[in-house]
């Protein structure tokens, strides 16, 4: 439910530092402040990046290698996909059956074999999660709803109860050097507007929008009765605000069919997941929040969104230790969650007709040892990581490169986290006249020089 719970306070300061994670800027300066179109430089593409946090395992994804020997190939099998000749780890039979619809790349290298956020945030993104690089060009929030244009969403932003977001292997929301104005909106964090905003819908308040909406209203009449604002820009800021968070955070708005489709919180018993890893409350936060995170992203890009980042805490990650549990077992706890939720999002994209206006990017930091080890889990490996993509007018429907015969190196050409930002830059940026923009930091020039995965663009 949303809820203003001091309209006083909300009247002076909701428009303030810190309120959209807009740094110094408010909503009325950014509206005064357009005096360029940036919409020029936009493609009006978004991008959804699902970061698979902990380092996925290429074999039981992507690349099964099921004539590889045994402790090499996939130890969860593989499943046919819709594309002839090609196989998923058997985890990700929904996913199979979109093969036609999406790209894998079993030729991707992140660059190393430690626990960070690359290819998310990295050297080639400059220190900044790339949606700070789209905010930079596009600004922090849209003109016509109001809607931060770069967003985070974590677990906690659905689940209220859910863990706090994992920032100890890299900040999420870091700007880089383009100012904390463009740092990701987090919702369900611990900014000043999101202690007057509940914009976690529980489950059993889904269906009551006139509660909601009744709230606005009492908003909007506490608003008015002080006077309003008389600042056209600040009137401006005020009721694009107003009608984008409305529209895009109220999720009673999609029927309980496609509720229940992107509902991934009972495909798993939680007393089925042992307690005898450290790791299980993040097995339990990604079974209970990763569909309703899609969901949101879906509707956050409808909105005006830019980019959105959407990751679970840490559960790719597959050692076989005291936190972790091994790639079979781990996998029916991480697997199923992401085949669901993904497969919704691909299923609801389609439907509205948008895949060539949002692209979906799924990869982690890197992947998993081609040999699995004595305990039954896959270690760090920096040698080869699966990357799955969907949707951004790119061509679908293919596997770009090949792994050697362990999945242990590419085979082919590797393709690199600055081929992948690349290819986010070419969905997002019209890079011929981002070249020649005035005005801009040269690091966001230097991405037109970024190669992008040339089979898909």
């Amino acid at each position: 439910m949303l809820s203003f719970r001091d309209p006083a306070w909300s009247r002076r300061e909701f428009l303030r530092v810190g309120t959209l994670g807009l740094g110094g800027l408010s909503l009325a300066d950014v509206a005064a402040a357009r005096s360029a179109d940036p919409e020029s430089l936009l493609t009006g593409r978004s991008v959804v990046f699902l970061f698979m946090h902990g380092g996925p395992p290429q074999t039981e994804t992507f690349d099964p290698k099921m004539g590889a020997p045994s402790g090499i190939r996939s130890v969860t099998g593989e499943v046919q996909t819709s594309l002839p000749g090609v196989t998923y780890g058997s985890t990700f039979p929904l996913l199979a059956k979109l093969a036609h619809k999406s790209a894998v790349v079993r030729s991707f290298v992140t660059g190393d074999a430690n626990h960070n956020i690359k290819p998310l945030v990295c050297p080639d993104t400059y220190g900044a999660n790339p949606g700070s690089i789209f905010a930079r060009v596009a600004g922090s929030n849209h003109p016509g709803t109001g809607i931060p244009t770069n967003v985070a969403v974590f677990p906690r932003a659905v689940t209220p109860d859910a863990q706090a977001a994992n920032h100890s292997f890299g900040n999420f929301l870091s700007p880089g050097p383009f100012g904390a104005a463009f740092a990701p909106f987090e919702p369900g964090g611990n900014g000043q507007l999101q202690k007057d905003m509940t914009l976690a819908i529980p489950r059993e308040r889904l269906g009551d929008r006139r509660a909601l909406l009744d709230q606005l209203d009492d908003f909007q009449r506490a608003f008015d009765a002080g006077g309003g604002l008389t600042d056209p820009f600040r009137e401006q800021a005020f009721s694009v605000l107003l009608a984008g968070v409305s529209k895009a955070f109220d999720l009673s708005d999609e029927s309980p069919r496609l509720l229940e489709r992107y509902d991934t919180s009972g495909l798993i018993r939680e007393d089925h997941v042992s307690s005898k890893w450290k790791n299980r409350k993040n097995y339990l936060d990604h079974i209970r929040s990763l569909g309703r995170q899609m969901l949101l992203a879906r509707r956050l890009c409808e909105s005006g969104c830019g980019f959105v980042t959407v990751t679970t805490n840490f559960v790719w990650d597959f050692h076989s230790d005291e936190n972790n549990a091994p790639v079979e077992e781990g996998l029916r706890y991480v697997g199923a969650p992401f085949d669901h939720a993904v497969s919704a999002f691909i299923e609801d994209v389609e439907s509205r007709r948008l895949s060539d206006k949002i692209l979906l990017v799924a990869c982690g930091e890197m992947g998993r040892s081609p040999r699995v080890n004595k305990g039954g889990g896959r270690d760090h490996w920096g040698g080869l990581a699966p990357l799955f993509l969907y949707g951004g007018g790119l061509k679908m429907g293919q596997v770009v490169g090949d792994s050697t015969r362990d999945a242990g190196e590419p085979n082919t050409s590797a393709i690199t986290a600055r081929h992948l930002m690349g290819t986010i830059a070419h969905t997002l940026f019209d890079l011929g006249k981002l070249r020649v923009a005035r005005g801009l930091p040269d690091e966001i020039v230097r991405l037109t020089e970024y190669d992008p995965i040339r089979e898909l663009v």
